[in-house]
């Protein structure tokens, strides 16, 4: 692949990360933490502020500054350092889809890593509250927002292309038919 190509996943990654923090900065702007401003489909979307000083599912929120330092930004940030390289890696380690799904999850990783950077103290602006009927004992997911969304998404699309590319080696080799 051409060296400019190789860097064209990157775009992908700006505007995941612009948009995500243009939406935290307009809901911290506009919605007073610890409350719901808009409701669609009866109770089933929310759009509100809260805030979260942990990981995934508010894990780690009560741990020490240091533990937190190092077990939410400076480890996602030597994975993000990691997954960058692969992207413009001279090797066949990814397609140029898989770029591309990397480059999502770069985008947002850093998104998420920006929040615990520069919210230190405040915690990640979470918005988006969705009603889960009970199911896992809970009623609602976990609020969540845009990077959130884009690392889910695209870890999703990166494992689905990977099984299937490898789906597709098997049965080139006799493997499956």
């Amino acid at each position: 692949m051409e060296g400019r190509k190789r860097f064209m996943p990157f775009v992908l990654t700006a505007c995941i990360l612009a948009v995500d923090q243009v939406t935290k900065l307009l809901v911290v702007k506009n919605i007073p933490q610890g409350t719901i401003a808009k409701r669609f489909f009866g109770d089933f979307l929310w759009i509100c502020h809260v805030r979260n000083t942990g990981a995934a599912f508010s894990m780690g929120a009560g741990s020490s500054d240091f533990v937190r330092i190092v077990m939410l930004i400076v480890l996602p940030l030597a994975l993000m350092c990691a997954i960058a390289w692969a992207i413009v890696a001279k090797s066949d380690l990814f397609t140029n889809v898989q770029r591309w799904f990397a480059a999502g999850i770069l985008g947002g990783g850093l998104g998420t890593i920006a929040d615990r950077i520069f919210r230190f103290d405040e915690g990640v602006v979470d918005f988006i509250s969705v009603k889960f009927y009970g199911l896992f004992g809970l009623e609602r997911w976990p609020t969540f927002n845009v990077s959130d969304s884009c690392v889910v998404v695209f870890v999703v699309l990166f494992a689905l292309s990977v099984l299937l590319q490898g789906c597709g080696n098997e049965s080139k080799k006799g493997g499956l038919k």
